[in-house]
């Protein structure tokens, strides 16, 4: 989101926010010399609400939510998303106290311009209240180019957002990245929106998976676990991708599913009832077979959801692409055993620059066999 200041030197009202290859600053307005700080604050930080209430709905799309009943999630989604067009009324005809009454929005993001509505009225400085409205329209527009795809200007905060749901345009725009370099070229984090990023890496996985598979002859939901041995990978949340795409989910369900059950967690919500009964039972299973007398059960490690709540999409993204890397890493082990088995000893493996260009060649020539199999099931994408 777009985080609203007040530069008391240079009497300035600027908005910062952040990319995914630093953060960008811009000045929206020059406030009077004279102006009342706090109304002025309150300003900045009723807008910054509303930037928070306007990305959630990037998020959080209707589109994602089980139903569209009236009154149900789905129904309070859409109708949050509808009220962008209330936004202009409410700055500039605020609800205002009434008899020492004050009228309350039900909607976060309409309430949050009737509040920067009112520090304006307080101001009372037109050119101010002007330039908050085009710089509303900017941040709004932001939203709706991000919805569409395009994470350009404003809307390149996206690229830092765990969305539940995933542009289909952003999907195949991370598809043809990893397409070029199947390890995860820098701009996979820095231009796509990292769920649409994770949904096309669920599918190069399960190729790069496929591929160790058949060098290794282990199953393409063990490879990272038989990599992790090589060396150490987040390998649980991978090989759970793996699990789901072998059961018949595809990518883009896999992926949506995992990012809206951690969205949901960190909202404070239980999403799987069911699902934390069981590893409870789990858990007391291990602790019965396990545990002494002197075990604390904080030790147990259970975790709501593999994924980080404050950051889920990212995370996963980052884990499908170490998935890749191991299965690299066991097929190259296998590559080398056949090399040995072919010459023997006769070439110098130690040497530094030979080893390079050697585990070059690796890369790419499992890339190559990465395609291959990506392309052979692109249907999963569809």
């Amino acid at each position: 989101m777009t985080r609203y200041s007040i530069d008391p030197e240079r009497h300035e009202l600027i908005a910062t926010w952040e990319t995914g290859e630093g953060g960008l600053a811009t000045r929206i307005a020059a406030v009077p010399a004279g102006a009342d700080t706090a109304a002025l604050m309150r300003l900045a930080r009723a807008l910054t609400h509303l930037s928070e209430a306007a990305w959630r709905t990037y998020t959080h799309p209707a589109s994602a939510a089980a139903s569209q009943d009236p009154n149900s999630e789905g129904w309070r989604r859409a109708a949050e998303r509808k009220s962008f067009d209330e936004v202009p009324g409410a700055i500039v005809q605020p609800n205002l106290p009434q008899d020492g009454m004050l009228d309350v929005e039900y909607s976060p993001l309409v309430e949050s311009a009737h509040r920067a509505g009112r520090a304006l009225h307080a101001l009372g400085n037109a050119d101010l209240t002007d330039a908050v409205l085009a710089e509303v329209g900017t941040e709004l527009a932001a939203v709706e180019n991000a919805e569409l795809g395009g994470l350009t200007g404003r809307a390149r905060q996206a690229v830092l957002l765990s969305r539940e749901g995933a542009s289909p345009v952003q999907v195949s725009a991370a598809d043809r990245l990893l397409e070029q370099d199947p390890f995860g070229p820098a701009a996979l984090f820095a231009e796509i929106d990292p769920t649409a990023a994770a949904v096309a890496a669920a599918h190069w996985l399960a190729a790069a998976a496929e591929v160790a598979a058949e060098a290794s002859g282990h199953s393409p939901t063990a490879v990272l676990f038989e990599a992790d041995n090589i060396e150490a990978l987040p390998h649980e949340t991978p090989t759970l991708v793996l699990h789901l795409l072998e059961a018949g989910a595809s990518p883009y369900d896999a992926v949506t599913g995992l990012v809206r059950h951690t969205l949901h967690i960190a909202d404070g919500l239980l999403p799987d009832p069911a699902g934390l009964r069981e590893q409870l039972q789990d858990i007391d299973d291990d602790l019965a077979q396990h545990a002494g007398p002197d075990t604390d059960p904080e030790d147990t490690g259970l975790r709501l959801t593999p994924l980080d709540p404050k950051r889920p999409a990212p995370d996963l993204l980052e884990d499908l692409l170490a998935g890749i890397h191991g299965c690299w890493l066991l097929h190259e082990e296998y590559e080398e055993l056949d090399n040995e088995d072919d010459f023997g000893d006769e070439e110098d493996w130690d040497d530094d620059e030979q080893a390079g260009q050697q585990q070059d060649r690796s890369r790419g020539d499992f890339a190559r066999l990465v395609r291959e199999a990506a392309a052979t099931h692109r249907d999963r994408l569809i």
